[in-house]
């Protein structure tokens, strides 16, 4: 495989299915979605069947904390082994151009891969390829023991690139006519469309001259008025970070015994870039499970004369609020916790970004009791449906701008967790390319 060690890249070899496959039982979404509605899981079950798919070689997370995990992993591993012997899946060398038409925008990508020495995501990381949000490193190792034995890597990992003059990716779609077509479907379950083309030699040399041209230290430092010397911020976390957490750790404790030329080195991610118009951000909402504390002594408690609470009369009027709010005071709307709909205001918080405060309040709320478990979701209504079930609570916040991110990361570092996501849950990656890892 080629590798690009300057700006951190290799060009892959992926595997992907045979003709023979029907693709839209094949492509499945990233295991990090859903895990409050195992409905979603049930029917992606009952669409695949017996049929050759992805979610025979990923684990969704909706699962982690049922037993059988163990049994669970093995056959993943055995599927991978089984798919590869009898030629479902079929190798070729090259970059991957893909387009993902949903809700009527189409976001573009090419997928390629990222060398994992180039990578840290630890806080204050100066490296080339970074986190953009802070990594729960307790959450690994279920990860690490999924990855670990492993024979495949099916990425949902999406990486941004800031290339407001879109020299990278859209060149690309500008020429696809030129392009083999390698895949053409729609997704289930209301996911849209996803395309896929080879990327030929002539394309792959133009991709890594603009990539070249975005990590030039004289270019990156007049784009965000930095000084010359700040180290160059290429490629910056979209979705699944602790999935690239996940094989950083791997390669960092495999690497003496594997030697620097392994495929562990390098992890298959797709790049997009923060630019594209079809490419949205969306916030990420928190919903309380099983409260076991009064929720609003414990925020009277921890901000005090800062906390102050409104009650209002629908989910809209709460959304419209937060969405809307300005000034100083940060805005969180709130569904249950013993009352309908309303929006929290806190004054003088230690965090920048509202979700950084509530998440902050959270994780001791979690600590302390306060409740079973916390979940990530996306969309208002979920929110809403989430939240309003007895016992529960959801945190409603606002979405950041796309175009601050890399700014924001270069300037202040890693954002507070879970702080935005790439479009809602049913535009996330769908699992389609593969790649060998041992």
């Amino acid at each position: 495989m080629k590798i690009i060690s300057d700006i951190g890249i290799q060009i892959p070899q992926v595997y992907l299915p045979g003709s023979s496959t029907d693709l839209k039982k094949w492509a499945v979404i990233a295991c990090d979605q859903f895990t409050s509605e195992p409905e979603y899981w049930h029917e992606v079950e009952k669409i695949v069947g017996d049929a050759p798919s992805t979610l025979n070689l990923v684990f969704p997370e909706v699962h982690l904390e049922k037993p059988g995990g163990e049994e669970r992993i093995r056959n993943i591993q055995t599927t991978m082994k089984k798919y590869l012997d009898e030629g479902i899946l079929q190798p070729r060398d090259g970059i991957v151009y893909v387009e993902r038409t949903i809700s009527g925008r189409t976001r573009k990508g090419i997928v390629l891969c990222l060398d994992l020495e180039c990578y840290d995501y630890n806080k204050g990381s100066a490296s080339l390829i970074r986190a953009t949000e802070g990594t729960i490193v307790d959450r690994l190792p279920p990860r690490i023991k999924i990855r670990e034995g492993a024979a495949l890597e099916l990425p949902h990992i999406l990486v941004l690139i800031d290339d407001p003059n879109r020299t990278v990716i859209e060149p690309l779609a500008a020429d696809k006519s030129r392009l083999e077509k390698l895949y053409d479907f729609d997704l289930m379950l209301d996911s849209g469309h996803l395309v896929g083309y080879a990327v030929n030699d002539e394309h792959e040399k133009q991709v890594i001259e603009a990539l070249r041209g975005l990590a030039n230290p004289e270019t990156f430092a007049a784009k965000y008025g930095i000084s010359k010397d700040q180290p160059v911020l290429l490629f910056a976390m979209g979705d699944g970070n602790h999935s690239l957490a996940t094989a950083k750790a791997i390669w960092e404790k495999n690497k003496g015994q594997v030697g620097m030329d392994h495929p562990s080195r390098y992890a298959l991610v797709e790049i997009e870039n923060v630019h594209d118009e079809g490419l949205e951000f969306e916030p990420i909402h928190r919903v309380l499970f099983n409260l076991k504390k009064d929720l609003f002594a414990e925020l009277e408690k921890t901000f005090g004369a800062n906390f102050s609470y409104k009650p209002v009369a629908s989910a809209k009027e709460m959304v419209k609020a937060v969405d809307n709010a300005s000034g100083e005071k940060q805005a969180i709307g709130l569904v249950g916790g013993g009352k309908d709909f309303g929006v929290i205001e806190i004054a003088h918080t230690s965090s920048n970004l509202a979700v950084g405060t509530i998440q902050s309040f959270i994780d001791a709320f979690l600590k302390n009791g306060g409740a079973e478990k916390v979940d990530y979701v996306h969309g208002e209504d979920v929110t809403v449906k989430l939240g309003s079930q007895p016992g529960n609570a959801g945190f409603y916040l606002a979405g950041m701008h796309k175009s601050d991110l890399f700014k924001t990361v270069i300037l202040d570092g890693a954002l507070p967790r879970k702080t935005f996501s790439m479009g809602e849950a049913r535009e996330k990656r769908f699992y389609m390319e593969a790649r060998k890892i041992a």
